[in-house]
């Protein structure tokens, strides 16, 4: 049995020759990448330099492109290289540091989107008090507090997995899996499952209950008050419950594909809906809120008036 700091690498066994179409393949990731990045920089700058966006909403907004910048570079990278490779492995220090980049992320992505209910939850049934409840300390510190916490459980959850003893090397995923490390181990993987289970509850459950318990509040509101107040629930929650199920969507398939036999699924799908998560939601969270916020289409609008004269 070999511990996990001596196994030099792990084979990706997910990945399929495309011959000549490799090319054409690493053009289109590329594209997705490029756009990702162009999308979420182009709102932060737009938001930062702004003083009239300086307000708690898109501060948290901020914090959700920041993230979806942080999670695209712990795959997209890696997974460009990996196209053009004809052998598909990566060193065993690289896929850990993946697994802590790609998993920091999606506990982010919900701690941000749980602060961000909380926040339409005070400014939708606590108009009148939502700036003195929501200031810009305190902003400060859900933001500080999401990024974190998220780092720390993250953490232990790598370094528990990199201490195990593991029994092969072979990983049937396009990129590195902490269940799928658990999977190889030899060693007693109970304290693995416990602290799996705890760092579940915090960082989905928990954002997840939350959510829930503040859009049960908003809906109670909307029904009992007046057709503003609906018509301003509506214009500043939709895009972020339309981030939500997205998301939720492709973790969803990421655990199903993790836990259950999947094999009557073709493999292309099941490829197609494991990546989902990390290269979808960083290009459709920037295009949802770009688009809807009206503050932020104002913005646009003025922007390129400014170019056209």
């Amino acid at each position: 049995m070999l511990n996990s700091t001596q196994v030099p690498f792990f084979t990706l066994a997910a990945y399929f020759d495309t011959k000549q179409f490799k090319y054409l393949l690493f053009m289109l990731v590329l594209c997705l990448y490029a756009l990702i990045i162009g999308s979420n920089v182009l709102l932060i700058a737009v938001i930062c330099v702004n003083r009239s966006l300086h307000e708690p909403m898109f501060l948290f907004l901020c914090s959700l492109f920041v993230n979806e910048l942080f999670g695209s570079l712990g795959l997209f990278p890696f997974l460009l290289v990996q196209i053009l490779s004809d052998v598909h492995i990566i060193p065993a220090p690289l896929c850990f540091m993946q697994i802590f980049c790609l998993y920091t992320y999606a506990s982010t992505e919900f701690f941000n989107l749980a602060i961000m209910s909380y926040d339409r939850y005070l400014a939708i049934c606590h108009p009148l008090n939502y700036h003195s409840l929501m200031t810009l300390k305190k902003v400060a510190v859900f933001i500080t507090a999401a990024w974190i916490a998220a780092f720390l459980v993250v953490s232990c959850t790598t370094s528990l997995s990199f201490s195990l003893q593991l029994c092969g090397n072979v990983i049937n995923k396009m990129y590195c899996d902490n269940y799928s490390i658990v999977k190889l181990a030899c060693s007693d993987i109970t304290v693995n499952n416990i602290y799996g289970l705890i760092s579940t509850a915090l960082c989905v459950f928990g954002p997840v209950g939350i959510i829930l318990y503040t859009y049960m509040r908003i809906l109670k509101v909307c029904f009992s008050g007046s057709k503003q107040t609906r018509q301003k629930a509506v214009s500043t929650c939709t895009p972020h419950l339309a981030s939500l199920i997205n998301f939720s969507f492709g973790i969803c398939f990421e655990v199903m594909q993790s836990r259950f036999n999947m094999s009557s699924v073709p493999n292309i799908i099941r490829v197609l809906l494991s990546l989902y998560y990390v290269t979808c939601q960083p290009l459709f969270s920037p295009v949802m809120y770009g688009l809807k916020l009206s503050k932020i289409r104002k913005m646009w609008k003025r922007l390129f008036w400014k170019k056209m004269r």
